[in-house]
Order: structure tokens, then sequence, then C-alpha cells
């Protein structure tokens, strides 16, 4: 019986046996290479197995008929193959497409600088421009220590490959900041108005930004302000140039938070201690106060509100240049205000829309005098150089914006950008001197739509495609800007990016008081980008053109304007290099960039070098932090070539031949972070020009007095204080900001 039983399952695993069909084959990728571990095997069955490696795989069914053979991979697309299962064994070959996905994916730069908790390209974040020792906690000076930005000290404003200050936009959660910086004090550059703690991420464009945006020739600054806290905070800051106390109160169920904060600077006692080369004699006093509301809607949305607002007084006096014994006297008082509203959305089925509206308003009340010995204001004295110097403006600056952009996702990663907006300007002034009163007002009520898309063809090539219409009705006309960027990965963290587009922006509008049948503003971007970056290195360079072909020519009767005729170009190449991990606790950055640049615009008799770009710039920025005495110290070293400088005693075929020193700065801070009772607190002491460095931005000339040689006499343009300093210590309570500042090497 028992040999009975063997014959019968011997005769039945023979017929299994026969009935058996092998199925083998190979895998691979859309470019041939081989792709072990990837599943093969039969729909709706269990029969299967996995490629070796070497792509290869092979096993065998019990399966009849027809039947679909399926091959799958991590990062791949599945595929389905119909086979026959009959009786000879099936040899089939699988070539499998990449999945595109996020992780995956080639970055679509189109020419910025990247820094928020969502992208891959972190360059610059909050902590790193509050400890970048020289910028003292100054947004746009932090930027200029990365390429393409220029150190222009005797003005305010970011300055990118040989754009004016005119030619950069800043933005907050999508609307433009229409006064950013605080107002101008002849020779003296000003700092940003916005704390760099206000914001959690920063997209820098040097060219060849988004079509998401426009009128700004070169550049464009995006900032994304903070969503809600994760903890209650009480903060309090003081120094011998200011004293702040700011709140963050966040709902129990961390849906909603309000917050407010109050800052007063007065530099009486730091002007005291640091003697400064203009005679102050209204100290400058600023108070500024800000209020935010955020809360999360049901479905995952965030609405966000900001409002900002600040005055401030200040007065300069330097000797004449006209006249021996006089002097110059220039006196301010500003009103700023600065309130945004957004809201974005998911809507689901992959689309989201953002909606932002805000409104800027600016005042400024200038005074400028010509005083005597006593400080007095001198009568008429009939020289038309000295009577002349002496004016009154009073300035009012309103500008409404509002946004919608609706994003679509399809595809894998694919979106799909459009939206629209508005911008109402209305400039008035009142402007008197001895020739008489000068009331002004200038309306622009521009309008924009634009659309672009974000196109992934596979994990190595995308396409970014953009186009934007604008419409200005001060100048009654309309312009069509394409815009694209094409970026390819060559390996894991590197890749390659291409840019092309066209910017227009509408002229200042302090030109086009009474004035007629003048056009945009041009420019043409060519970009070509090379980047590596990972978590702890960050490798960039880039090669640009920038042709102007539509520039403002103006007459020596400024600000008359003559016509668009104004043409010019920028070219160059930049470097940036980032390491925070080569060195323990150690993080540094690098940046070099060599610009050629030439316009022939406003009252420029030739086509030269402007007098705001240098040759040759660059910034070594160094940062050590020592975890176990929360202890650190910051280096940065800025330099650049002399830049170009009118100078009245050549003729005019020598214009703007002359060129000033080179510009050279050490900076130096040191943070510190002890436990003061329950207050978490953070001890910051900076000096800029550690040195003592000779720094010369310019030159002023005399309208009339001559030296020996029979020139007009001048003097230098230099900072206010050869070298400065900053002292100040900051507490707060609720917030433990030891860890992050560990983490971002503070």
């Amino acid at each position: 019986m028992k040999a009975f039983l063997i014959f019968i399952a011997g005769m039945m695993l023979a017929c299994l046996l026969k009935a058996q069909v092998l199925v083998k084959g190979t895998v691979r990728d859309n470019k041939g290479r081989i792709l072990a571990g990837a599943n093969i095997s039969i729909k709706d069955s269990y029969d299967g197995t996995m490629s070796d490696s070497t792509g290869s795989f092979s096993f065998k069914t019990t399966e009849k008929g027809n039947a679909l053979l399926v091959a799958s991979n991590i990062g791949y697309k599945s595929m389905e193959l119909p086979i026959v299962l009959g009786t000879d064994s099936v040899v089939i070959s699988f070539i499998l497409k990449e999945e595109i996905n996020e992780l995956k994916a080639v970055i679509i730069t189109a020419g910025s600088y990247e820094a928020s908790d969502k992208k891959k390209g972190t360059v610059l974040k909050a902590l790193d421009i509050a400890t970048t020792a020289g910028a003292n906690a100054d947004i746009s000076a932090t930027i200029q220590t990365l390429p393409g930005a220029q150190k222009v000290g005797e003005q305010e404003g970011l300055f990118i490959r040989g754009g004016s200050a005119e030619e950069a936009k800043i933005i907050i959660d999508g609307t433009v900041v229409n006064n950013f910086f605080y107002s101008s004090v002849p020779g003296i550059a000003q700092r940003g108005r916005f704390s760099p703690f206000l914001f959690s991420g920063t997209v820098f464009s040097s060219g060849g930004y988004s079509a998401l945006y426009g009128q700004a020739l070169s550049s464009v600054l995006s900032l994304e302000s903070l969503d809600i806290p994760e903890k209650s905070e009480l903060q309090v800051g003081l120094s011998p140039l200011f004293a702040t106390v700011g709140l963050q109160q966040v709902a129990e169920n961390k849906k909603s938070s309000y917050g407010f904060s109050y800052n007063w600077t007065n530099l009486a006692v730091y002007q005291k201690l640091v003697p400064q080369a203009p005679d102050f004699f209204k100290v400058p006093d600023f108070h500024t106060a800000d209020i935010n509301y955020r809360f999360k809607t049901k479905k995952n949305g965030v609405f966000k509100l900001y409002a900002y607002y600040n005055s401030g007084t200040l007065g300069v006096r330097n000797p004449s240049l006209d006249s021996i014994g006089l002097w110059n006297a220039f006196s301010l008082k500003n009103q700023n205000l600065f309130t945004n509203v957004s809201f974005r959305q998911f809507l689901g089925n992959g689309w989201k829309m953002n909606i932002a509206a805000s409104i800027s308003y600016n005042k400024d009340e200038i005074l400028t005098q010509v005083q005597n010995q006593q400080y007095q204001a001198v009568p008429k004295t009939n020289i038309p150089v000295i009577d002349q110097t002496g004016f009154s403006l009073n300035a009012h600056q309103w500008m409404l914006q509002a946004r919608v952009v609706v994003d679509k996702r399809f595809g894998s990663i694919n979106t799909l950008r459009f939206g629209t907006e508005v911008w109402n300007n209305s400039d008035s002034s009142r402007f008197q001197n001895i020739n008489g009163f000068f009331p002004s007002k200038v309306n622009d009520f521009y309008t924009a739509g634009f659309a672009e898309a974000d196109l992934y063809i596979t994990n190595e090539l995308a396409f970014r495609p953009g186009v934007r219409v604008e419409h200005s009705s001060l100048l009654n006309k309309m312009n069509v800007a394409p815009r694209m960027a094409l970026s390819y990965k060559l390996g894991k963290n590197s890749q390659v990016s291409a840019d092309y587009g066209i910017f227009y922006q509408t002229p200042e509008r302090r030109y086009l008081i009474n004035q007629f049948g003048v056009d945009f503003l041009r420019a043409d971007h060519y970009i070509l980008t090379y980047q590596h970056i990972s978590n702890n290195y960050t490798f960039r360079a880039q090669a640009f053109y920038k042709d102007y072909v539509s520039l403002l020519k103006t007459s020596n009767s400024f600000p008359t304007t003559v016509s668009n005729a104004g043409l010019g170009y920028a070219q160059g190449i930049e470097l940036f290099w980032r390491d925070r991990k080569t060195f323990k606790n150690f993080d540094y950055w690098i940046s070099y960039s060599y610009l050629d640049t030439k316009r022939d615009y406003n009252n420029y008799t030739a086509l030269v070098q402007p007098t705001f770009a240098a040759t040759h710039s660059g910034s070594v920025v160094l940062k050590k932090f020592w975890v176990k005495n929360m202890f650190g110290v910051n280096w940065s070293y800025n330099w650049s070539t002399g830049r170009p400088y009118f100078n009245p005693n050549r003729s005019q075929k020598d214009f703007l031949v002359d060129r000033t020193i080179g510009y050279s700065s050490n900076n130096f801070s040191l943070n510190w972070l002890p436990k003061i009772g329950k207050a978490n607190a953070v001890v910051v002491l900076g000096v800029n020009n550690v040195f003592n460095e000779r720094q010369i931005f310019g030159y002023n000339y005399s309208g009339r007095l001559r030296d020996t040689n029979g020139d007009l006499i001048r003097s230098e343009v230099n900072p206010p204080a050869d070298r400065s300093f900053f002292l100040g210590i900051f507490l707060s309570w609720g917030v433990d900001r030891s860890q992050q500042n560990i983490n971002n090497n503070l």
C-alpha cells in the first residue's frame, strides 16, 4: 500500500512539473541601467519573483492561457505586458520609466538663491542674517555678502548685477513693500525696516526671476513671513542704541496666535561714545510698532495679518563746500506704514489659492538750509549755487496692492500657476525753493496677469515656461514678457540650469510729472547656472548677460524726461561656496563676483560704467560655535574694487573715468547664550571695520570754490564713523532657542 501511494504521488508530481511553464527575462530602466530587486509577477496570481543583481529573473508557473506579467520597482512606473502561457517558455524584457517625484526631481531655480524649510536650496536663514558679522541683523546687508550684490555705502538699496537700487523689488508674502528702507539721508546708506526673525524663508533672485513677479529690471527679494509660532513668548532687548519689547501669544489648540512689538531707537548715547563725522544736530530718534494675527482654517489654510508703523526724526549738518564758514543742514521727519493681509487655502484635487493685499504709505518732510556759524539760516546771498541749496519738500506716497494666485498640481509634481494683480500708486509732493512753489501729483493704476508652469519631463529634466502681461495707466501702454527656465539634474545633488526672460519696469514716477510718450524700461536676461547643493555644502557658479534695451534719458535740467533711448549691458561670472561640515561647529561661505557693465541713461553723456558698480567684489563669512560654552564668534571680510565717480574738473570726454579706492572691511561679532534666571538670553557684541580701513564711497564737489590749481574743491563721502560698534542683550521667556541656535551654528 505504501509503495502504491508513493507511485501515485510521483505520477502527480510528474504531471505538475510537466504542466509548469518557465517565465524569464530582464528588467532595465529607460537609460539601459540594470534594475535589481524589481518585483515581477503574474497579475491576480501568487506566482512571481524578484530580479537579481544582473537585472535577470526567472520563475515557473502552472497558470495557462492569456495573462498579464507585471514589473514594479520603487521610484519607477509599474509596467504590464501581455503573455500567453502554453507549453513553451516565455522570454520577456521590461524597460521601466522613472516615476517623477519631489524627492528625486531636479529643482527649478530660475536664477534664485532660496532659503526656507521647504526648499533644498538653503542659503540664508534668519539666524544667518542675525549672526553675519558687519550686517547688524540687516537683511539687505547680509544679501550683500552673496554674489551679484554690490556694496554701495552712500545710498540704501539692493544694487544687483549693474542695476540701480530702483531696479530691485522687495516682497513680503507676495506684495511689494514700497519703502522697505528707512528714508534717504544724503551720503549715508539706510538699513531695512524689518527684522529677519519675522520671516521663515527668503528667495533672493539675482536675475531671471519667476513670471509671478514684475516691475523689477534686475532682481527680486521675496520674504515669506512666519506662520503660527510653536509657543507663546515674551521678548525684551536692550542696548545703547535701542530698547524693544515683544509678545507672541499662541492659542492652546495651536490654531491661532497674535502678537505685537515696540521698539525705540535713539542714538544719543551711542553718538557720545562713538564720535560721528557729520554733526547730528538732531539725534536720530525712531519709534516702531507692529502687530500680527494668524489663524488656521478647518481645511489647513492659513490667514495672516501684519501691520507696521514707524515714525522718526533726524538732522545732520556738514561744512558747506560753496562758502567757507557756512554749513549745509538737512533735517527729516518721516512716517511709514505697511499693512499686509494674506490667505492661502488648499481647495482639493490639487488646487491651491493664494490671496494677498497690502497698503504702503510714506511721508517725508525734508528741510535743507544754508546756515551760518551760529547755525541760523542764511538770508538770500544772490549766489545761485548757495541759494538753491536751501529747499523744503513734503512728499506723500500711497500704494495699494491686491493679488490672487491659483496653483493646480497635476501628474506627479507638475504645477500650473496663474493669477492677476493690481497696484494703485499715488505720489504727491510740495517742493519750494527760491524759485517758487512747485506742487505735483502723479497717479498710476498698474494691472498684470501671469501664468507659469513647472513641467517635469523626467526626474532629471524640468522646464518652466511663463509669461506676464502688464499695463500702466500712467504710460497708457502694455507689454508682454515671456520667461523660461530649463533645469537638468547631473547627479544626486548637482544640476545645470538655463534661464531667459524679458523684464519691464515703469520709470520712477518722479521723472513722469507732466511727461508724455514715455515707454516701459526693459532688460533681457540670459543666465547659465551650475550648482551643487546638499545639507552641508553649497557650490554655485553662474554666468549671465543682461541687455538693457530701453532706459530713460533725461536732460541736464533734471528731472525733464527726454526719451527711452537709454541703453546698456551687464555681464559677468559669479561664484559661491558654503561649507558647514568640514570643521566641527564651523560654518563659512565665500563669494566672488566679476561684473562688466556700462550704460548710457539719465543725464549720462556716454556709455560708461555707472557709479554704483564695481568690477570685482567678494566676501568671506566665518562662524564658529562652541556648544559646551554656548558661545559663538563670527567674522566677515567684504571687499570690492573702486567705483566710478563724477569729477566736474574733467572734460566731457572723460566722463566717469575716475575711480575711488577699493572698498575693504573686516567685521567681528560674538554671541553668548546664557541662562539669566528663567530667561533665555542672547548677548551680542559687534565691531564693524575692525582695522579702521579707509573707506571712500565718492566725492562731493563745490559749485564755485577752487583750489590753487584751479580745480573745484571737494570732500570725501565716508561712513559717519570709521569704526562702529554694537552691544545688545536679548531676553526671552517661553521659548528656549538654544538648540535652534546650535543647529544653525550661531
